[in-house]
């Protein structure tokens, strides 16, 4: 068993060798291979996790899972990483990961964003957003304050300036806890707030805070509804114009049998949904229903709110992102994508019904000093940290000190992580088992005279959602439907069917109505084809189905 441990983050290094010990440890359920790699070279290791045994990852319906596209948010490479542990140790022992495991597949790729990941990681960690590609600019900042270690701690705190026009003063009752002064207060000790950094060219007068040169958001780069730099800072030039986007999407376009997916980010403890652009009387009615019932497992089992992005997680009321990895799986393919949101302080604190983003731009101050007494319960020292003096080489003597953000904020710490990953498994091998699943529910031989049979395969799907898995799938023309081919023996001829004959799809259980005059099922979930074949008594016939999303079945006929 590999040596893993679920309370620390990993380097690419170990955690390289960390997969290479799972395939080795687990030949039968799991395969190691690069989809390609990172901007500064590094491979992005794809798992591939079924029983070989029962066939290929490509004959089976499959589940994605993709994690750390955002450099700091490396909770999302821990949560890939435990969900490869759960099903390995798992099966043989959990019916649903056995199911899961002997007839569908699951592609998990730990760490999209390597490069970025080891920036954050960094002894002296460096804080961007994505890629570690300069964008849109590939230029050092000629002024400005860059948010770095700059003391040597390992930490990116804050600062603090005196300045009597400062937006913040001490809390009357927790002089470490900044607050508003009131909008005509004057008199007081007030502050200015900045990130810890050092200032290129201060002129003693007019201070700005830097963006980081590395201005990307790999998860605007996704086709769906891109836009421009001009539109939506960090989209890249064009779509998938990033390795590591474009490693994706080149994988997942070339494996249509992938019918369901989630990526892992943080934070927020919460399960989003799209769509990110548009609002959801923009859904067929069907997929947003069902949208809605798999995200309702999803809290079941995991605690975590389901929610849509454009209408729960706007970072401003007026302004939409595009471009995301979710949207893009759902309107171009048809597949129900997520995007979970790992961690939330304000839940570990206590913090009810606050808005996910609302919250930051205005909340009351007792959400503070709940949340300053978790952190003195939970990380003395550590979660947030008391102000103290610094002879900043620029601005003079500061302070350092407030929210190791780093730590308590954008990801679990290490002694919270595993509580916190482990939640999520059992809905995502929920979500696997509910994809379609193909098979052959009868067959029939007819002797119709001498050396002349008829053949009748009956096809089903046994999957909760249907063969097409969306309606957008329909509208879009994802699928080619359910494909029905017949092998003869050497010296026999087909005298009537065809070769290969397209069904059509094949409906699930997922959209079936409780109204009383849709609830006749009848049997859209079958399909019958017939042959008739001349061929020689005891020859046998080889009958494959196959559908692109549900699998494939294969059975051979002896004519007798």
């Amino acid at each position: 068993m590999p040596d893993i441990q679920f309370n620390r983050f990993y380097h690419y290094e170990d955690l390289t060798r960390l997969l290479k010990q799972y395939v080795e440890e687990y030949p039968d359920l799991l395969k190691l291979e690069s989809i390609g790699k990172s901007y500064e070279g590094r491979d992005v290791w794809l798992v591939t996790a079924t029983n070989v045994k029962t066939g290929p990852d490509t004959e089976k319906p499959a589940f994605w899972a993709d994690g750390n596209i955002h450099a700091s948010e490396v909770t999302a490479s821990a949560a890939a990483l435990y969900f490869i542990n759960a099903l390995v140790t798992r099966y043989g022992k959990d019916a649903n990961i056995t199911a899961a495991l002997d007839t569908r597949t699951f592609y998990i790729v730990p760490r999209v964003n390597p490069d970025g990941a080891e920036w954050a990681l960094a002894e002296k960690p460096k804080v961007i957003r994505s890629s570690t590609r300069p964008y849109p600019y590939d230029e050092e900042r000629i002024d400005g304050l860059l948010a770095e270690d700059i003391n040597g701690d390992g930490r990116i705190l804050s600062m603090r300036i005196v300045d009597p026009n400062g937006t913040w003063k001490p809390h009357p009752e927790e002089p470490r806890l900044l607050i508003r002064r009131d909008p005509i207060e004057t008199g007081g000790t007030y502050y200015r707030v900045l990130p810890e950094g050092f200032v290129k060219n201060y002129d003693g007068a007019l201070l700005k805070v830097a963006q980081p040169k590395e201005g990307l958001d790999l998860n605007r780069n996704f086709p769906v509804a891109w836009r421009t730099e001009g539109e939506q800072p960090g989209a890249g030039p064009y779509p998938v114009s990033e390795p590591e986007a474009r490693n994706i999407v080149q994988f997942i376009s070339t494996h249509p049998n992938i019918t369901g997916a989630v990526s892992f980010h943080t934070f927020s403890a919460v399960i989003l949904r799209p769509y990110d652009d548009r609002p959801d009387d923009e859904f067929p009615a069907e997929d947003l229903w069902t949208y809605q019932k798999i995200g309702e497992k999803g809290t079941e089992l995991t605690g975590y709110k389901h929610i849509s992005v454009f209408h729960d997680f706007k970072y401003h009321p007026k302004h939409v992102t595009t471009g995301a990895f979710d949207t893009w799986m759902y309107d171009h393919l048809g597949i129900f994508a997520w995007t979970v949101e790992f961690w939330s302080i304000m839940q570990q604190a206590g913090l009810k019904d606050y808005k996910f983003i609302d919250w930051f731009r205005e909340h009351p101050v007792e959400d503070d000093l709940k949340l300053l007494k978790w952190a003195d319960e939970k990380l003395p020292d550590r979660g947030y940290v008391t102000w103290f003096p610094f002879d900043h080489p620029q601005l003079g003597k500061v302070e350092l000190g407030g929210w190791d953000a780093m730590l308590a904020w954008s990801n679990p710490p290490p002694e919270f992580l595993e509580d916190e990953i482990k939640k999520f498994p059992d809905w995502l091998t929920w979500h696997a088992l509910i994809s379609p699943k193909l098979a052959l529910r009868s067959t029939e031989v007819l002797a119709l005279g001498e050396d002349t049979y008829r053949l009748r395969a009956v096809f089903e799907n046994t999957g909760w959602l249907p063969t097409y898995v969306t309606k957008k799938a329909l509208d879009r023309k994802v699928t080619r439907g359910l494909l029905a081919e017949i092998e003869l023996p050497e010296g026999a001829t087909l005298q009537s069917g065809k070769p290969r004959e397209f069904l059509g799809e094949l409906e699930g259980r997922a959209y079936k109505t409780a109204n009383l005059d849709e609830s006749m099922e009848g049997t859209s979930d079958r399909a019958k084809v017939e042959w008739v074949v001349k061929a020689s008594k005891g020859s046998r016939v080889k009958v494959t189905g196959k559908h692109e999303r549900a699998g494939v079945v294969r059975t051979e006929l002896e004519l007798k």
